[in-house]
């Protein structure tokens, strides 16, 4: 009986071992990046948007504006909603009546860019200029974990101001919004490059 038991014992410890070489056997182990689902884009396609408010300006086909409807809107606030990306671009218009309320519109426009200094990890400006249209501006990236990827303000310097704000309707994690925010700042960059006052 007790041979028996050793026999067992022993084929057991073989076993083990043999598991052990064969799962141990050199492969170094890395952990597999975390994955996110796969995003299928629409074609890029443009629209005129060019409803009563002194500004027209190209926008893309699988985006829907809206009134701004949030308490304190005026008119010609407009929202560019992305449903399928669950974002959403703000855009706020302002006449200019002195240039007192000029430069306060630019102050905030600063102001509200660098309010997500907390999460983001650098803001970066990029200046815009089509003076042929006397459309002039500043366009914030800002990079990192912050609430709103991209901001800009239009204006012409004496009578009209635009701002807008791109922002994801989710927690801001942006490895898992990059792809889209791809995608989005480049339907921003078409409607900034056709901007026109009217």
């Amino acid at each position: 009986m007790e041979f028996k038991q050793n026999k067992i014992k022993g084929f057991l410890m073989v076993l083990t071992f043999a598991f052990l070489a064969v799962g141990c056997g050199g492969n170094d182990f890395s952990p597999k990046p975390r994955g996110y689902f796969r995003i299928k884009f629409p074609k890029k396609a443009y629209q005129e948007y060019n409803q009563g408010c002194p500004f027209t300006f190209q926008y893309p086909v699988y985006g829907k504006i809206e009134a701004d409807k949030s308490p304190g809107a005026k008119l010609c606030w407009q929202n560019i909603q992305f449903p399928q990306f669950n974002a959403t671009l703000h855009l706020s218009y302002q006449p200019v009546t002195s240039k007192k309320e000029f430069n306060e519109l630019i102050e905030d426009a600063h102001k509200l860019s660098f309010k997500h200094t907390v999460k983001a990890t650098s803001i970066d400006e990029g200046v815009i200029h089509y003076p042929d249209r006397k459309v002039y501006g500043i366009y914030y990236t800002i990079d990192g974990n912050a609430a709103s990827s991209a901001q800009f303000f239009l204006t012409d310097s004496t009578k009209h101001y635009l701002r807008g704000a791109l922002y994801f309707n989710t927690e801001p994690r942006l490895d898992s919004i990059q792809p889209v925010l791809t995608f989005i700042k480049k339907d921003v960059d078409v409607m900034i490059k056709s901007f026109k006052w009217k």
